[in-house]
Formats: structure tokens, C-alpha cells, sequence
């Protein structure tokens, strides 16, 4: 029998047909700050649970009878050419039809209507002056305002603020994909602030809701189990996690991806780290919503910078409070915690692939017979490398300059190179990060383990670092063979194609290694 619950990947979370934990189990923080009347701001990448939060928030304040709670998104006023009054119009109207949702019709605010110009700030006002309990406000989507239409806002949240409890929302939060301290720079960004260190400087705390931990993630798995009898191992679970990095939305797709389409719904049926690994390449080959409004992200400058420094590894510094580094955390994109790294491996196998996708395309198949596998199924890799010596020699400077990652080209170039492995059964595991100063690729295809490290040669001694580098690698993971793959950055004209490329065995603290 099907089981009537299962793992959402569309829109907010309902316990009677949704696997789902507690979104509020950690969060005393959010009790706290309304029952000290205080405004605050909660941030998270998309679909982390923002909204299924703000709905049990919202519910459970109701029901507990001390608060009247609404919870609204004010996205309908979410574009560049909208006036003021329009906007506040779109964001009362947007209020009054979340009420119903909400609270008893006795507790509503009047009808708003278009012309009267009625402002936010006024609305509110009159609302809670006509409440004997106090309201909590929970506003969603509140950067997707822009310009003129969010400093209005703000402001008059900030002028209505002296007013609570009696004439004005007692707790109000904003809540979005960033945090306060971004907004500055949408609404203003050739200033540095709106008059304060925040156009929002009323604002006692910003809460980021984080990913989830192993433990969540398997009292998640275990109400499929409860219900279906259908076991996800300890070991399946880790595999997940090193998936996902806890990415709520990535864990329950994961899931869904294995029990629905690859296992059919059939609960009789073990679930393996094989249908884990294949549930992975499915999802980046459909390429969801989720996904793509992610990779959107990879255009802009700031996130340019950090994605180009991780594929690299350059051993740039980055300043804790950094708007570039601060802003791809909050997307979801890095992790939250040192080294600066791709968020999880789903994310970090996706980005380099959308990357390079229009080379891997120029890329032509050569024949059914793969060239560089072996007679008995093994991979030559060797052969594999030195085709790609001749590749980049033919069309590097031709696809270097029409990169926008120019600065991570060369690493992104091998790796779209690499990418038929995959495609032919193989696996590779990226180990990038700031302040590594190369980049690892693990290959592994027909049972046999191949490790790689990038580097850029910057310095003269780069070649002899990146000897010790590949060393204390291989040290890590017991094996005594690898590939040192060292990019000159200086042009052709400065050193011709004939005497830089080069292919070189090496012996270094006991390892053999090709230098590439």
C-alpha cells in the first residue's frame, strides 16, 4: 500500500501529506524575540523551509490565543516600475487575502481600495488600534522589492516601530533570501547606506536557518520508513549528507528521487548507495526549478569572484564580513564555515558542469569505442591526459577568451574534458576550497582510483609546491601514484606551445608522479 505521506519538493510543507521535522524544534530564539516585542529578519537560501517555518509560526501563535499572527508575501509588488502607491496597494491587498488564511474574519483589517492612498504605515496602524491582542506580523519575500518601493517600506516599518504594541505590529520580521544588511546595496548601491548602518536599524536580531544535521535528516527518513517499512541505512544517510550537505529541499528530493522514480514505489525493495549515486546524476540532469535559480546566480559579478577563487583554489583571504563572500552564503551556494567551499557535492559537481556546458557540446564523441579505455574495461589515463594535451594546445586560447569564469578557464576547460569518464560510467569527486592552491579531482571508474591536482603556475617554484601538495594528497588516501596537471599562464608569444607542453615521470617522497 502507498503510503499517503511523502518527501516535498514543491512549496511549503503540510504534516498530513508531507515526510517533514519540526521547523520550530530549534528556534526559542523566535519566541523570544516576540515576546520581547521585537522586530527581527530571517534569511535562507531558497527552499530551506522559510515558509513552512513562518506557516507553523503563524498557526501555532494563533492557536496558542495570546497573538494575532499573519503570515503574507509582499512579491506582488515586486518590480522595478511600480509606484509607491501602488506598491503600498499591493501590499495591504496582499495582507487582507492572507488573513483569511489565517485568523477569524472578526480580527481582519478593513477592505483596502485602489486611490485612497493609503499608506502601509497607516494601515497598520489603524488595524492593530482596533485589536485587543497584540499582532505579529511575518512579511515573505521582502527582497524582492526594489528601489524606492523597499526603502519606502522599511521606513515605514522603522516610523511605525515607536507605535507597538497598541498602534502598531508588536513583532514584525522580514524574512528572504538575504539579510538586512544586503539591502543597502540593492536600494542604494553607489551609497553606502540610507542615512544608518541599516535601512532597517530597528531590528534586534537576523536569524539564518541552517542546514540540517545528519540526526535531522534521519528522523526525516525515518517517518518513510515508519510508514512504509522502506529502510534508509546509516550508510545511505551519510552518503546523502555528503550529497546535500543537509540542503533541506536537495534531502527530500534525493529521496523522492529514489523511492518514486528509480524504485517505482515498490517499499519491498533495499535501498543501496548505488540508487543514492543515481539519484545524484539524475537530478543534475533535470536540472529543477530549484537548480536553476541557483546556477542563475553564477552570472553576477560577486558570485564570479568567490566561484572563480574556489575552482582555483587561490589562496585569497577573504575578509569574515566580505559582501561577495556574505551573499553567496546566504544564496547557499558556499558553506557556511571555513574553508570557503562549494556548499555540498551536488552543487559542486552541477556548477563546473553548467560552466563548461557549451564545451562538453563542441566536445565531438569519437565512435561507439571509447579510445581510452583499455581492452580489458580500464581506463588509460595517461592516453586520456595526453589528448588533452593536444585539445588545449588546439583550442585553449579560443575558449579561455570566451569563458566569463576567464580566471578558473583552465581548470573548467580539463574538467569538461574529463567529463566523458562520467559519461562513461566513471565518477569524479572535486576537492576545492579557497586557500588550498590547486584543485583535486578523484576519478574512479571500473574499479580503479585515479588522483589528480590542478594548479595554476603562478611562481617558479610552483611545480615543486605542487609536488609536496599531490604528495601529502596521496598520503591521505594511501596511494603512491597521481597526476600533477600544471597550467602556464603566461601566452604563447611570451612561451611557445613547443617547449610548454611537456609530460614528465617524477619520483617525490616515495611517489611516482606524472607531471602534466
Amino acid at each position: 500500500m502507498k503510503s499517503k505521506r511523502y518527501f516535498n519538493t514543491t512549496g511549503f510543507c503540510d504534516p498530513e501529506i508531507h515526510y517533514m521535522i519540526d521547523p520550530l524544534r530549534n528556534q526559542n530564539i523566535i519566541f523570544d524575540m516576540i515576546a520581547k516585542r521585537q522586530y527581527f529578519t530571517i534569511h535562507a537560501p531558497r527552499q530551506t523551509g522559510k515558509t513552512t517555518l513562518l506557516h507553523e509560526l503563524a498557526h501555532r501563535l494563533n492557536k496558542e490565543g495570546n497573538y494575532i499572527s499573519v503570515v503574507f508575501s509582499v512579491e506582488s509588488a515586486g518590480y522595478r516600475s511600480i509606484t509607491e502607491e501602488t506598491a503600498n496597494f499591493k501590499i495591504i491587498s496582499s495582507l487582507y487575502q492572507a488573513c483569511n488564511l489565517f485568523i477569524d474574519k472578526q480580527f481582519w483589517p478593513k477592505i483596502p481600495k485602489l486611490g485612497q492612498g493609503v499608506s502601509l504605515q497607516d494601515y497598520l496602524n489603524k488595524w492593530t488600534l482596533s485589536l485587543k491582542k497584540h499582532v505579529v506580523l511575518l512579511l515573505d519575500e521582502i527582497d524582492s522589492l526594489y528601489d524606492d518601493v523597499l526603502v519606502s517600506v522599511l521606513r515605514q516599518l522603522r516610523n511605525g516601530f515607536q507605535g507597538r504594541p497598541k498602534q502598531f505590529p508588536s513583532t514584525i520580521a522580514l524574512v528572504g533570501l538575504r539579510d538586512v544588511r544586503d539591502y543597502k546595496l540593492k536600494v542604494r548601491p553607489t551609497e553606502a547606506s540610507l542615512g544608518s548602518g541599516s535601512p532597517f536599524n530597528i531590528k534586534a536580531k537576523s536569524i539564518l536557518l541552517g542546514t540540517w544535521t545528519k540526526e535531522e535528516i534521519t528522523e526525516l527518513y525515518s517517518q518513510h520508513t515508519k510508514d512504509t517499512g522502506q529502510e534508509f541505512t546509516k550508510e545511505v544517510i551519510n552518503r546523502i549528507y555528503e550529497l546535500t550537505g543537509g540542503q533541506p529541499w536537495l534531502v527530500n528530493a534525493i529521496a523522492n528521487e529514489i523511492v518514486v522514480e528509480i524504485l517505482n514505489e515498490d517499499y519491498t525493495k533495499k535501498i543501496t548507495l548505488a540508487h543514492a549515486e543515481e539519484a545524484k546524476e539524475n537530478l543534475i540532469a533535470q536540472r529543477d526549478t530549484h537548480l536553476d535559480s541557483l546556477l542563475d546566480k553564477l552570472k553576477e559579478e560577486r558570485v564570479k569572484n568567490i566561484v572563480s577563487a574556489i575552482i582555483n583554489g587561490d589562496g585569497v583571504l577573504f575578509d569574515n564580513y566580505d559582501d561577495s563572500l556574505m551573499y553567496c552564503r546566504d544564496l547557499g551556494i558556499i558553506s557556511e564555515t571555513r574553508p570557503v567551499r562549494i556548499a555540498n557535492e551536488i552543487y559542486q559537481e552541477i556548477i563546473p558542469r553548467v560552466l563548461n556546458r557549451n564545451l562538453q557540446d563542441s566536445i565531438e564523441e569519437e565512435g561507439e569505442t571509447k579510445w581510452y579505455i583499455k581492452p580489458d574495461g580500464k581506463l588509460d589515463m595517461d592516453k586520456l591526459l595526453k589528448a588533452f594535451q593536444k585539445f588545449y594546445r588546439r583550442n585553449s586560447e579560443h575558449w579561455l577568451e570566451r569563458f566569463d569564469y576567464k580566471e578558473a578557464g583552465q581548470g573548467l576547460l580539463l574538467m569538461a574534458f574529463l567529463q566523458r569518464v562520467i559519461n562513461g560510467g566513471g565518477r569524479i569527486d572535486r576537492e576545492m576550497a579557497v586557500g588550498r592552491g590547486r584543485t583535486d579531482l578523484t576519478i574512479e571508474f571500473a574499479g580503479e582510483t585515479f588522483v589528480l591536482e590542478l594548479k595554476l603556475k603562478r611562481y617558479d617554484d610552483t611545480k615543486e609546491e605542487g609536488l609536496d601538495q599531490i604528495s601529502r594528497y596521496l598520503d591521505t588516501l594511501g596511494m603512491t601514484k597521481g597526476y600533477l596537471i600544471l597550467f602556464e599562464l603566461k601566452s604563447s608569444t611570451v612561451i611557445p606551445w613547443e617547449t610548454r607542453i611537456k609530460w614528465e615521470e617524477v619520483s617525490h617522497q616515495n611517489k611516482n608522479i606524472t607531471v602534466v
